[in-house]
């Protein structure tokens, strides 16, 4: 791997004493003094990148050393600095030295940054959980940057930077065994409620075969000792092809610092034990879980680490790997064992886990049933808004039809006489017709008949 993680971090995952993983590293000599900074980029035009640091400012902390990696002056003074440099806040005061436009840059970023933990923020407060939060704790959670200046980038903001990475960095390992702790508890905990949803019979059924995938995962060969001889010897052979008749610790060292940097650090120290891994965890397996097989890794590295890495600055160089094969442990190890031969809870803690889910539901439980009641008074209101509506369309319409005018028959009205197209009303009646009664059906009027009888 040829990216670098926070100033070796040390190690973590990779390999420079620089506060960042964005810078490229070249390979350098085996005798080359990693404990100082190289930040020499293999192509100028190439972008640095490298796997996401975890902390909730990642993207903040690679965009500042980006920035602070294009000042010469800068870059000058991080290659002689060492760690305590770095860790010190010592570097942090070069700072005041770097160019005006890489100053303004940093400005720029942190008023980025403290716009986002101020939305942040605003979202935690909105919450519905958000009771009884005190924003003045809320912001001190946000320690890495001096949020009480948000317009300026200073000295002071850059060492806040370093040294929450580094802590929170350290802390990262042990966070992540707790993470996995809670795992198995919850996976043992759905087990649990699972049977006893269950009738006798079945659930019976059900505890017998946990029980088999158990016995069949622990069914593995036997793992040789991370870092040991054994287990090195293992890797020469099916690994790199060699004899294990001809095996060497310093040709292995430098075998396995696949970028050549002098150093294997964390990641090229776990790729060592992926052939320990593959004895006990097959994704194929349904007994196996990858989880698990990732937690085993880990604690792997941390024991070689704790055993090799003399000087504590999580990266291993050839000294330190050739006075670790001459220790007794590396060559009459004790045996392994594996996660399946460990207690990882006690029952107790099962409990306090459990009890601490029960809490939590019963909590999820009344927000949904408060929210049930809101969604049906909204409905209600809904209805009757929906129901005044229509009243007041219906009001509308009366309103409307009042004003127009009215409507004529089409046909005459009772009383009213019938005039045929083209002929006088004196055809038909006298003219005082209006203060007489009509006639019966079929009669005409002496007038009407004596006019019929003088036409041809």
């Amino acid at each position: 791997m040829d990216q670098i993680r926070w100033w070796s971090l040390w190690g973590r995952p990779a390999r420079v004493l620089l506060f960042c993983s964005l810078v490229t590293v070249g390979a350098v000599p085996i005798d080359t003094d990693k404990t100082k900074v190289n930040v020499e980029a293999a192509d100028e035009g190439q972008k640095s990148q490298s796997s996401d640091t975890g902390l909730y400012y990642d993207r903040y902390l690679r965009e500042v050393v980006e920035v602070l990696e294009t000042d010469q002056h800068f870059r000058e003074k991080i290659q002689a600095a060492d760690i305590e440099d770095i860790k010190s806040g010592k570097i942090s005061k070069e700072l005041d030295m770097v160019g005006h436009h890489i100053r303004t840059k940093l400005d720029e970023l942190k008023r980025q940054e403290v716009a986002r933990l101020r939305m942040l923020i605003k979202a935690k407060l909105s919450a519905p959980q958000s009771a009884g939060i005190d924003r003045r704790s809320l912001l001190q959670q946000f320690n890495h940057l001096n949020h009480m200046n948000p317009d300026t980038f200073e000295p002071q903001d850059l060492d806040l930077l370093i040294r929450a990475a580094t802590k929170d960095l350290e802390n990262y390992d042990k966070e992540r065994h707790e993470e996995f702790k809670r795992y198995e508890m919850m996976k043992e905990h759905e087990r649990r409620e699972h049977l006893k949803g269950l009738d006798e019979e079945t659930r019976k059924v059900q505890e017998a075969r946990y029980e088999e995938l158990k016995k069949k995962h622990k069914e593995h060969p036997k793992l040789n000792h991370p870092g040991s001889k054994d287990q090195l010897k293992e890797v020469w052979e099916e690994t790199d092809g060699l004899d294990p008749s001809d095996f060497d610790p310093k040709t292995f060292f430098k075998l396995h610092d696949s970028n050549g940097d002098g150093f294997i650090d964390e990641q090229e120290l776990e790729a060592l034990f992926i052939k320990e891994l593959e004895k006990v965890y097959d994704p194929k397996n349904e007994e196996d879980d990858m989880v698990e097989m990732e937690e085993e890794r880990l604690r792997m590295r941390e024991h070689v680490m704790n055993e090799v890495d003399v000087d504590k600055n999580r990266l291993i160089n050839l000294e330190e790997f050739l006075r670790a094969t001459e220790k007794r442990e590396f060559l009459e190890p004790d045996g392994w064992e594996t996660l399946d031969e460990q207690q990882l809870y006690t029952e107790k803690e099962l409990q306090e886990f459990e009890s601490h889910i029960s809490k939590t539901e019963d909590e999820l439980r009344k927000k949904k049933e408060q929210l049930e009641l809101q969604q049906e008074e909204l409905q209600k209101r809904q209805q009757h808004i929906q129901a005044q509506r229509q009243e007041l369309q219906q009001v509308v319409q009366q309103m409307e039809q009042k004003k127009q005018p009215p409507i004529h028959a089409a046909f005459p009205e009772p009383g009213a006489h019938y005039q045929p197209a083209g002929e006088p009303i004196s055809h038909l009646a006298s003219p005082d017709v209006g203060n007489r009664h009509p006639l019966p059906p079929g009669h005409l009027p002496d007038a009407a008949v004596a006019h019929s009888q003088q036409s041809p």
